[in-house]
């Protein structure tokens, strides 16, 4: 049998940036979705998206475009490993550089599916499973309830005001067969005993995975909380590429890897993370509560043929953008995203959707109570995890993105 002749080219590579919240939502409101278009000599196109602040991301994309132009698309490593050399100049760009590649790399592979005529999971190993289970986020016991009675059977709820109230609710109102996660990232940041004072107070809840307890740039803080608090800790989305994660498997700081599909580097970056974390018998949830849809049905076919994948993170009933912007829109039943089958990712963008949604700021105003201080130790310690009455928390996802 002749095997297919793969031969195109990439033509240009195109970015559509769009506001991805309705106005007046705080930190919300700045979330912005960046889409990648690669266009081939023959037709075939692929489509990406990238995080990592999307709004600089973008001109990161126009200037790499220049070294891909001309390049056959099919050539997923070297052309990243091109990208890699060609920015490495500018120091450690971190998911900024990592976005940009991620949002191009993300489309070669829905192009070589598409060309080949299969799905990206069956170009990633295969499937072990049919169907991708996800999460959604809940803040108050109503919530809570509407979600399972939905289907769903697994709940991450978030902030630091009221955490421990909020989750006991939750569980009280859910009971033990729903799983719970907790992600308590800042601004502004506990300090570590703040955090290991907050685990330990979240023990008995038997959660999923404690996250994002502390700021990420010092990793001995993230290590001591793990070594003091009785919950699997899962972190990694604000790190880039398997040098950005190494630390934090190799040391098996983390029970639970969670790398952002849109900034991480790219679906085979993300394999290549997965793979480090088996060998250490640590599990994979990617972070997904900023990005778009096109990301999310990436982490999909990713997702599929991992033997160590946990959970994916879903923004149920998210804004209106998510649904429009897109065709190919996921299959949910029963707290999970029934693997596609068509060819490449399965999906396209919608460009006149997206043109309705001009992006309007991608920064957002850090908290004024805290005097913008990036990590805040806790005031009135005897109050603080008393069970006294406090306002709900402000947190929802979508917050970093």
């Amino acid at each position: 049998m002749k095997m297919k002749e793969l031969n195109v080219k990439i033509d240009r590579i195109e970015t559509f940036l769009l506001h991805a919240a309705p106005p007046g939502q705080g930190g919300w409101a700045a979330r912005n979705w960046l889409f990648v278009k690669v266009y081939t000599d023959d037709g075939l196109t692929g489509v990406g998206e990238a995080s990592g602040w999307p709004r600089v991301v973008q001109t990161a994309i126009q200037d790499l475009t220049p070294l891909l132009i001309g390049e056959d698309p099919h050539h997923i490593e070297r052309l990243w490993q091109k990208m890699m050399s060609a920015i490495m100049g500018h120091g450690m760009t971190g998911v900024v550089g990592a976005g940009a590649m991620t949002g191009i790399e993300m489309a070669l592979w829905d192009i070589k599916g598409k060309d080949l005529g299969v799905p990206v999971w069956n170009l990633l190993g295969g499937k072990m499973r049919d169907r991708v289970r996800i999460y959604a986020h809940a803040h108050t016991r109503e919530r809570a309830r509407t979600l399972v009675d939905e289907g769903y059977t697994a709940i991450k709820t978030g902030g630091i005001k009221n955490c421990v109230e909020t989750v006991g609710a939750i569980r009280e109102e859910v009971g033990p067969e729903v799983d719970l996660m907790v992600d308590v990232h800042g601004p502004p940041w506990l300090t570590t005993r703040d955090a290991i004072s907050l685990g330990q107070a979240l023990e008995k809840f038997d959660l999923l995975f404690y996250e994002d307890p502390v700021a990420p740039e010092n990793i001995e803080a993230i290590a001591r909380v793990a070594d003091a608090v009785d919950l699997p800790i899962a972190a990694g989305e604000r790190s880039a590429t398997i040098w950005g994660v190494r630390e934090l498997i190799e040391r098996e700081i983390v029970d639970v890897i969670q790398p952002d599909t849109g900034r991480a580097g790219g679906l085979l970056q993300m394999k290549k993370i997965a793979a480090m974390a088996e060998a250490h018998y640590i599990t994979m949830a990617p972070h997904d509560g900023s990005l778009g849809p096109v990301a999310e049905m990436a982490a999909v076919h990713l997702m599929a043929p991992l033997p160590n994948f946990l959970i994916l993170e879903h923004l149920a009933d998210d804004v209106p953008q998510r649904y429009e912007v897109m065709t190919g829109q996921p299959v949910i039943e029963d707290s999970h995203i029934l693997v596609p089958n068509t060819p490449g990712l399965g999906i396209d963008i919608v460009e006149e959707a997206i043109t309705r949604y001009p992006s309007a700021g991608n920064v957002s105003m850090p908290e004024e109570t805290y005097d913008y201080r990036y990590v805040y130790a806790r005031h009135a310690r005897s109050q603080w995890l008393s069970g006294q009455e406090t306002p709900p928390p402000t947190y929802r996802p979508g917050h970093i993105f």
